[in-house]
């Protein structure tokens, strides 16, 4: 081509035709080196766009007459790349290349070929350097010597103007473009036929007419012939240069054609002998893979075809959870594998509906399994359920494990709402059917005519209790049950979850290696370099297109398809293969846990069933639901007995129970509640708060009958000391070695005792009316009662606070009051009464500490304020045993004010008065000594002997009789000798301090 023929060859060092200079000169025709060398000149523009528009635009645009000797854009150097490449153009719809070979020529990328050089301009740097010196020197001349035809203007000019005058002669209607003579108005303006007489006439006038009209566009024609005929010789160098250069470049393409000829017969020749052989190879090499996968593909539609009947005999044998795997994989097989696969459209949405119908089976399954599992017989043990019904059937926690995981997998997570519901019917059917094995044992009633509520308020209380201790069994075994099951439901949903967070791990560290490997990869590409020369030659004989870069890359891309496809297809039919072979020659108790399959699932598997499975949070709520579901469980049990507890007690026969089988019934449900609550990990309350409501009836109807049959004792007690049998001294000999309570039985040989005069505790002796040892039996039956039923210790504990305050307000009417003088008749409150009262009081105060410290250890820190009662009811006996106290000193007060008023001093001594003194003295003192302790009779006889001391002083003030040592001070000191000598001989007052000088009044 034209460009190709421009470029200069590479400069020559030295040797050939070079010039002294070094500069390569080109060679030239001898024929055409002798004539004179002419510079070339522009080539006309031959074709050049003829000018659209009104007259306006005509005189605007380019004129051939006018324009002839002035430089326009039409006289630039044209070439056939510029004519190629017309930047006018957004696209080249009319080039040659497009025409040929379509758009996307102009948009491919041209490859680099392997066998040409890279060209730079460094290549060109000596040649650059050689030419230097002289490109500047051609520069300088042809900016000194001036253009030749410049010097030629003012001619051209001249000649320009005469040919635009002789143009401007012809009307402008024959310049313009849209100039045509069909037209009848250009046709009438170019010959005026209006000038001429009617067609036929030939008169003179008419024929000068079209002669004149004749001429006239002669002329026209003349004018614009000569314009032409300047013009043509104006260019006729440059129009036979043209030619001369058509002549040649039509030489030169009949070359090139002949020498393209000779290529493709080369080219024919070559392909005949070297490549059509190792063509074909590969063309059978592509069949043959073609072939293998075809048959690869043919046996995965093959086990595809098997899916349905596989899966019908799974579903045979309950085996939900192969079944949904088979149908997922066969699913992604049809997605990805087989898609498009015309026998096999219909396929896809009949698996849909077999997954739907499955998820129906395995909520059936499941709510059948629970029923069968809930409602088994009490005798059996606890285990899971199995399906004995086949030999080779699967246990019943594969059975379970099967139906959750299938559960899990469909995302049917209200499964736990059908087993709850079950849960509560089974529960019913505990009570009912214990009641109805109770009732069948009883000859009397009629099961048909009487209700069961109504049986069981008939039976006595020690077969309804056989019953409600069997209720409570069936109940403990029945949770039992429950927690196994759903042990199994937990285990199966945190396996599910542990192999979802595996996997997911798994995915994490398979994505570093693999971004490790890729960067490992990539540096060994950029080390190796680009693809081998075999495998590039390989791909460019194979590929079919236009450029060996998008050979090559299909190449890779085929290869790497190929493989992937090659072995997921291959994966997909083992797994289809071995599910086909595992449903027509194995059993359901063939396949293992669902965490070995889970666990030995690869990444891809654990992968695909993580896509289908429920997400973490929702396995972790369906785990707390688990949980949830075990509360409810031990709710529903602690409901159902409690409701048999308030069926038995709406007669109020639970209120009329005896204390020790109230006990035995609070402590059945306390072990029932304990066991439920170790089973399921929660205290339930239904149960306890009816044992409670129950309790507090119980424990006011306890409280009456020991305050009634209290005060019923102390109406009847004459407050004289009651001998102690041995079994209330053992009694409290218990509560001494930390025992407070009951003894369960009576100890051998108690009643071959005989009782004792006091009741001997701490080490002191107690003088007791028997009021106070029932008492002291009643306050430990009260404990007794809180250690059986530890639920009522508060209540039990006001009650016996109620208790102790009774007892001492009422005593304390019958005796400082005088109450049993009208109640049981005494004739007279006496000093022994008050001294047994008050010893009576301090007992029961010595053990209220105990009955605190026992109270304390049954309560909660924050229940501590209500042992406040006791600090209160110690209080009012401490002071009920001082106004005892106070009450025996006043009765000697009044004997003595009475007696020693008419105390005179005078002999025989000692006097009458001191005489009956000293006997009222012994006398008290032989009442209260036996009764109360030493210390306590010391202090009450100092504070007796203070009165005395006072009110003979007052009597020997009023006598004037004082200490001067005179005879009636001799005599009132023989009395006063009389009464030391009669006090200090009682026992117990030996060493009493009488201080009878404090009579005298202290001289001033």
């Amino acid at each position: 081509m034209s460009s190709s023929q421009g470029s200069s060859p590479l400069p020559k060092s030295s040797g050939g035709r070079g010039t002294s200079d070094g500069l390569f000169r080109k060679p030239r025709d001898p024929s055409t080196a002798s004539r004179h060398y002419r510079p070339p000149r522009s080539l006309p523009d031959v074709c050049p766009k003829e000018p659209t528009g009104d007259g306006r635009g005509l005189c605007d645009g380019p004129s051939v007459v006018a324009d002839q000797h002035r430089w326009t854009v039409y006289n630039s150097k044209v070439n056939l790349p510029a004519a190629l490449n017309d930047p006018r153009l957004a696209k080249r719809e009319s080039d040659f290349f497009t025409k040929t070979w379509g758009l996307d020529f102009a948009e491919t990328e041209v490859m680099p070929s392997f066998y040409l050089p890279n060209i730079t301009r460094e290549h060109f740097s000596s040649y650059l350097q050689e030419t230097a010196q002289r490109e500047k020197i051609h520069e300088r001349c042809k900016n000194i010597c001036p253009n030749k035809d410049d010097l030629s203007v003012p001619t051209i000019t001249n000649n320009h103007d005469k040919a635009r005058a002789e143009l401007e002669q012809v009307p402008k209607i024959f310049m313009r473009p849209e100039f045509v003579l069909n037209d009848p108005a250009t046709f009438n303006a170019v010959l005026p036929w209006s000038h001429f007489s009617i067609a036929g006439s030939k008169n003179n006038r008419d024929v000068a007419s079209s002669r004149l009209l004749q001429e006239k566009l002669s002329h026209y024609l003349d004018v614009v012939e000569v314009s032409i005929a300047r013009q043509i010789s104006l260019r006729s160098e440059a129009f036979f240069h043209a030619m001369s250069s058509q002549h040649e470049l039509q030489d030169r393409l009949r070359e090139t054609a002949n020498a393209v000829a000779k290529l493709r017969a080369r080219t024919t020749a070559i392909d005949r002998v070297m490549c059509r052989g190792p063509l074909r190879v590969l063309r059978d090499t592509l069949t043959r893979d073609n072939c293998i996968k075809l048959h690869n593909k043919l046996k995965l539609m093959a086990a595809v075809h098997q899916t349905q009947p596989t899966v019908q005999l799974l579903l045979s044998t309950s085996e939900f959870v192969g079944a949904l795997e088979l149908i997922a994989t066969t699913k992604e097989v049809l997605q990805q594998e087989l898609q498009g696969i015309h026998s096999f459209r219909h396929l896809g949405s009949q698996l849909c509906e077999m997954e739907r119908l499955i998820d129906k089976m395995m909520v059936a399954d499941f709510s059948t399994y629970a029923q069968s599992d809930l409602n088994r017989p009490c005798e059996e043990d606890v285990q899971v359920l199995e399906k004995v019904t086949k030999p080779s059937a699967a246990s019943g926690k594969d059975r379970l494990q099967s139906l959750v995981f299938g559960l899990l997998r469909q995302r049917k997570l209200d499964f736990l709402d059908i087993y709850s519901e079950e849960m509560n019917h089974a529960a019913k059917n505990v009570v009912r059917q214990g009641v109805l094995k109770s009732v069948s044992q009883i000859n009397e009633t009629d099961a048909n005519t009487i209700k069961l509520h109504e049986q069981m308020r008939l039976m006595t209380f020690q077969r309804w209790f056989d019953l409600l201790l069997d209720i409570f069994e069936n109940f403990v075994l029945f949770l039992k049950r429950i927690k196994v099951t759903l042990s199994v439901i937990r285990n199966v949903v945190l396996e599910v979850l542990d192999s979802s967070q595996r996997s997911r791990l798994a995915e994490a560290t398979l994505a570093i290696n693999h971004s490790d490997s890729r960067a490992n990869e990539e540096e060994e590409e950029e080390e190796a370099g680009s693809v081998r020369s075999g495998e590039a030659e390989l791909a460019y004989l194979t590929h079919e297109g236009l450029f060996i870069s998008d050979a090559l890359n299909e190449a890779e891309q085929r290869a790497g398809a190929s493989t992937q496809t090659q072995s997921r297809a291959q994966v997909r039919l083992e797994a289809c293969g071995s599910d086909s072979a595992s449903a027509t020659t194995e059993s359901s108790s063939s396949r293992e846990h669902n965490s070995n399959t889970t666990s030995s699932l690869p990444i891809g598997g654990a992968s695909a069933i993580e896509d289908v499975m429920p997400s973490d949070l929702e396995l972790g709520q369906v785990a707390n639901n688990i949980q949830e579901l075990l509360y409810k469980a031990s709710d529903v049990s602690h409901d159902r007995c409690a409701k048999v507890l308030m069926t038995r007690a709406k007669d109020g026969s639970l209120e009329r129970l005896s204390s020790s089988e109230f006990v035995c019934l609070s402590q059945a449900v306390e072990s029932f509640v304990k066991d439920t609550e170790e089973l399921c990990g929660r205290r339930s309350v239904s149960l306890r708060g009816a044992l409670q409501s129950q309790a507090h009836k119980f424990v006011q109807r306890f409280h009456e009958e020991r305050k009634n049959k209290l005060s019923l004792l102390l109406d009847n007690e004459r407050w004289k000391q009651a001998d102690v049998p041995a079994e209330f001294q053992d009694l409290v000999d218990s509560i001494a070695d930390g025992r407070i309570s009951l003894p369960e039985r009576k100890l051998t040989g108690s009643e071959d005792r005989k009782p004792s005069e006091f009741l001997c505790v701490d080490g002191q002796k107690y003088a007791v009316v028997g009021t106070v040892l029932l008492l002291i039996r009643m306050f430990l039956e009260y404990c007794q009662c809180v250690n059986d039923i530890p639920s009522i210790t508060t209540d039990i504990l006001t009650r016996l606070a109620d208790l102790l305050k009774h007892f001492n307000s009422r005593s304390c009417q019958l005796v400082l009051g005088a109450g049993a003088l009208q109640v049981v008749g005494l004739k007279t409150i006496t000093t022994r009464n008050l001294a047994l009262a008050s010893r009576c009081l301090q007992l029961v105060v010595y053990y209220i500490p105990v009955i605190r410290a026992h109270f304390e250890t049954r309560l909660q820190p924050k229940q501590y304020s209500i042992l406040r009662h006791f600090d209160h009811i110690t209080k009012d006996y401490n002071d009920h045993i001082s106004e005892i106290s106070a009450k025996l000193v006043a009765i000697m007060e009044s004997m003595f004010e009475k007696a020693l008023s008419k105390y005179e001093v005078k002999a025989p001594m000692p006097s009458t008065c001191l005489r009956n003194v000293c006997k009222q003295i012994a006398k008290m003192h032989e009442a209260i000594f036996e009764l109360l302790p030493e210390e306590q009779s010391q202090m009450l006889f100092l504070r007796i002997n203070a009165s005395f001391k006072l009110h003979l002083k007052r009597q020997l003030g009023r006598l004037g009789v004082i200490n001067d040592g005179g005879p009636q001070y001799g005599l009132v000191m023989v009395d006063v000798a009389f009464y030391s000598e009669n006090v200090q001989a009682l026992r117990s007052l030996e060493h009493l301090d009488l201080n009878m000088p404090e009579i005298w009044e202290q001289k001033r």
